[in-house]
């Protein structure tokens, strides 16, 4: 493992990534393939933009002869793919670009990695696969998967094509099933920057339902963290879920999210919930942690050291909230949050 070609590499999680292994590998050349849909950002990659070890190539994961292309020029030996179509809301608004991504892209990268031979193909995946966790359950690697919503249907059709190719063709793969990443550069549709960026505006925060919800808010620089250890040290053809091991309800969330911020509770709207929402994710992590690793933050921390970094990173954001996210925000919350409005 040389030259790593990381697909969606201008998003939240990839961009981290490429941070991470620039940082701790100091003889691996990162190349970035990403399409830069809206959610994909080079400001995520300016701390890095003139290292010698890292390239940028823009490209769509669905086109077979770019995506081949790029593999050659560089000599990527591992493709490492988080390119994907991630916000739930989305999926459920408009549920094509998400097949197409996550699928067919998968197919057209795996097809790739088998045709070229190469040492390595790891897939990033998600725990929402699993769907919802009753209380007292958490999901093993080893659990059938029972995805709830469009996202999380495509997600998991892209874990079961990367086995396929290990199982039918003996293709090298590896795939990591993460909980709620949170940290630098995440697009602020996300629950937490959202809330964080709508809160240092003093706007009001649209919480799905009661806010009872439960998550494991990981910091992202854990979970890629364990994704390059599972890179060195997985066994191919395993699954590997990636968490905290300690969940957070929503409204806790919040909660530490506007104390860290000053700001009062009276910004929380609670407003009309999503369709198909998963009440609880809950990962089992002794597979991960059996192989050293152990998260660097307690959620709580995670979620105080992200709100800090938006809180002190307004450049980063305040040009993506006035752009075409405007239109998406009142999509999606405009009439919820004028029915949830004080009377």
């Amino acid at each position: 493992m040389k030259n790593i070609l990381v697909t969606g590499g201008a998003g939240f999680i990839g961009s981290n990534f490429v941070h991470y292994m620039l940082a701790h590998h100091e003889d691996y050349r990162i190349v970035v393939y990403d399409k830069l849909t809206y959610a994909g950002n080079l400001d995520n990659l300016i701390a890095v933009q003139n290292d010698p070890r890292y390239a940028f190539v823009q490209g769509d994961i669905c086109n077979r002869e770019d995506v081949e292309s790029a593999v050659r020029t560089y000599d990527i030996d591992t493709i490492i793919n988080f390119a994907a179509e991630t916000h739930v809301d989305r999926s459920i608004m408009d549920p094509d670009a998400f097949i197409q991504t996550s699928v067919y892209g998968t197919y057209i990268l795996l097809e790739v990695a088998r045709s070229l031979g190469l040492e390595r193909y790891h897939q990033i995946s998600t725990d929402e696969v699993y769907g919802h966790i009753p209380m007292g359950q958490s999901s093993k690697e080893t659990d059938k998967v029972d995805p709830r919503s469009p996202y999380a249907a495509s997600k998991a059709s892209a874990d079961l094509l990367v086995n396929a190719y290990f199982i039918t063709y003996d293709l090298p793969v590896t795939i990591s099933r993460g909980s709620n990443n949170i940290g630098p550069y995440q697009y602020p549709e996300k629950a937490v920057p959202l809330f964080t960026t709508n809160a240092i505006d003093n706007l009001p925060l649209p919480v799905y339902g009661d806010g009872r919800q439960m998550r494991e808010y990981q910091h992202v620089m854990d979970h890629c963290e364990a994704i390059d250890l599972v890179l060195h040290r997985g066994t191919i053809g395993e699954a590997y879920n990636i968490g905290t091991g300690i969940e957070v309800e929503n409204l806790s969330m919040i909660e530490i999210l506007l104390d860290t911020l000053d700001r009062p509770r009276s910004l929380i709207r609670h407003v009309a919930d999503r369709p198909g929402h998963d009440r609880r994710y809950s990962l089992d992590i002794a597979k991960i942690t059996a192989l050293g690793w152990e998260p660097g933050h307690s959620p709580e921390e995670a979620i105080i050291e992200t709100v800090k970094w938006y809180r002190d990173n307004e450049w980063w954001w305040r040009k993506i909230k006035s752009g075409e996210f405007r239109k998406y925000y009142e999509a999606q919350y405009g009439e919820r949050l004028r029915a949830a409005a004080p009377q």
